[in-house]
């Protein structure tokens, strides 16, 4: 998931879309994806959720939430474009750069204290480019240490509930969109054509993807570092007291967690958690 909304779409004909007074036609609607993909609509923020459904009703000229409705029943490959956009599937490798520099400084050097195997949480990952980037920056650093040869230790899982970016996440082909923000040097040395870019074998060992909703599925547990960026921030209050608790437990003690710089820690996690680089959102759940 990504900080961004999807680019519009070329100009529709004008009409009125109600945004008042349709709440039971939106309940039916979110109960109807639900039911037929899977997808728990009921825990975004409304205005969040309405927004992003009006762009493809727009898309496909449609007036209301029941009508709306009525046509995922008559195509049913609407769908891929409605989750698309509910998940908001586009990021890019290396996005804030400087983040990734601070994990570098602050994060690395710790986890690599040990011999034990470190595990890597990229929830919310979209077509993968964080889960690779993370794969990259640590074989980057281990190299320059001169500790290469500890890459094997590596286990990082990509998360999403989007199927179509998972898929596309195991081939780890790209388009030039998302090699914007990626270094040179790292761009030649990690990946081969152009566009697409393909992430080459050296950085894919120890990297999966996996199908997994944050708010109801089993998280994963013994995590030594989290990432989940710009992706709570879609949910209502309660649910991400939820998520930033869910963390907390999944870390080790002495685990660290990376939000998205537009996030913040509510609620009981405040206390849970220690600030590692408040600029960058690195944070530590405390050693034992």
């Amino acid at each position: 998931m990504s900080d961004g909304f999807p680019p519009p779409f070329p100009p529709f004909p004008p009409f009125s879309l109600q945004m008042e007074g349709d709440d039971e036609e939106l309940e039916n609607l979110k109960r109807k994806i639900e039911q037929d993909r899977g997808f728990n609509c009921q825990f975004y923020k409304e205005k969040c959720l309405r927004r992003r459904i009006a762009v493809r009703m727009r898309a496909r000229g449609q007036r209301t939430f029941q009508d709306y409705g009525a046509l995922l029943d008559r195509d049913p490959a609407e769908y891929d474009h409605l989750l698309d956009t509910l998940t908001i599937n586009v990021t890019k490798f290396f996005r804030n750069l400087e983040t990734w520099n601070a994990v570098e400084q602050h994060v690395l050097p710790t986890l690599f204290e040990g011999r034990a195997p470190i595990k890597v949480w990229s929830a919310g990952s979209a077509s993968g480019e964080e889960a690779y980037t993370a794969s990259i920056v640590m074989r980057e650093w281990l190299r320059r240490e001169g500790r290469l040869g500890e890459a094997g230790r590596i286990r990082i899982t990509g998360t999403d509930i989007d199927r179509r970016s998972l898929d596309a996440a195991r081939v780890g082909e790209y388009p030039d969109l998302s090699m914007t923000e990626t270094p040179g040097h790292i761009r030649g040395a990690w990946f081969t054509g152009g566009p697409p870019w393909t992430v080459r074998p050296e950085a894919r060992p120890g990297v999966e993807f996996e199908r997994r909703d944050l708010i109801s599925g089993e998280p994963l547990t013994g995590q030594n570092l989290i990432f989940c960026r710009n992706v709570v921030i879609y949910f209502d209050r309660q649910i991400q007291e939820q998520l930033f608790k869910q963390f907390y437990d999944s870390l080790v003690p002495g685990g660290f967690l990376v939000m998205g710089k537009v996030e913040t820690l509510i609620g009981e996690a405040r206390l849970l958690f220690r600030p590692v680089n408040n600029r960058e959102r690195i944070f530590r759940r405390p050693p034992a």
